[in-house]
């Protein structure tokens, strides 16, 4: 079980929520969904850590938008957990990323394509942050632990994995859900990306995405037993500046969350191993 705050993550206790847009286009919206998001949670009385990324480094197309400039994302990451007392996770992309990210946010996040690159994983251990390291499209769930050995090795055991979807063919994600109960057995809180998962990679010059999944993706994530459920959320996913095929529309969120919660409760409900 991992602890930040008062949010306890893991160990059959009640999922926790990360959320927010996927990148930072400016600090007004930020703050307006951030603020939006922890309503909605505290209306639920579901834990809540902020999300969203200062920096985008693995756009499709060298026209993409990739963040507002990196101090000035973090200084807004460092602001809405200040001004709402949230815990905030962010994305980093190298050693030198995850140092300097480390002073402004409590997780770091591994990006699913970085996953197997050992310098990084090793200086995001070395922050003694949380570390999410989201599973590879490309790997196997069981080989998710030597992921997580390696930020281990540093002495930093506050890790979190999060399944986004294993590649399947051309431009195309497919979950499979024993990737939960396989990743559980290593012993760190196992994540529900359910907006990523949805994704269509590399197609045309932009990813694409079926948003329609995201809601029976998460409840059947749910009813396996998450630690937690991430989301990326903005008012209007067709106008957001990164993902707009597969972000979670904000007005969607609390008849999802409260169905999650639903799910959530009678699962961890039953006895161990049932």
């Amino acid at each position: 079980m991992l602890k930040i705050n008062n949010i306890a993550i893991g160990d059959n206790n009640p999922f926790v929520l990360i959320a927010g847009p996927c990148v930072i286009e400016n600090e007004e919206l930020s703050y307006n969904i951030a603020s939006e998001i922890d309503a909605i949670a505290r209306n639920l009385n579901i834990k809540y850590i902020f999300k969203s990324s200062y920096r985008k480094a693995n756009r499709t197309s060298i026209n993409s938008y990739t963040g507002p400039g990196d101090l000035e994302g973090l200084k807004i990451l460092a602001g809405i957990s200040k001004k709402y007392n949230l815990p905030v996770l962010t994305d980093v992309h190298s050693p030198r990323e995850a140092e300097k990210a480390a002073e402004f946010v409590d997780i770091l996040q591994i990006p699913a394509f970085l996953c197997r690159q050992t310098d990084i994983l090793i200086a995001a251990g070395k922050t003694n942050k949380i570390v999410n390291i989201k599973k590879g499209q490309f790997l196997a769930p069981d080989e998710m632990r030597y992921a997580a050995d390696k930020v281990a090795s540093t002495g930093n055991s506050k890790i979190m994995l999060t399944e986004r979807g294993s590649t399947f063919g051309y431009h195309n994600l497919i979950v499979d859900m024993r990737s939960f109960v396989i990743m559980k057995k290593f012993g760190y809180p196992v994540v529900m990306d359910a907006t990523h998962s949805v994704q269509l990679p590399g197609k045309e010059s932009m990813s694409g995405g079926q948003p329609e999944y995201i809601k029976p993706l998460a409840r059947a994530a749910a009813a396996v037993g998450i630690d937690a459920l991430f989301l990326e959320v903005h008012p209007e996913p067709k106008n957001a500046l990164s993902d707009a095929a597969s972000q979670l529309p904000l007005k969607d969120l609390h008849e999802l969350l409260t169905q999650i919660k639903k799910i959530d409760e009678v699962v961890k409900s039953l006895p161990p191993g049932k």
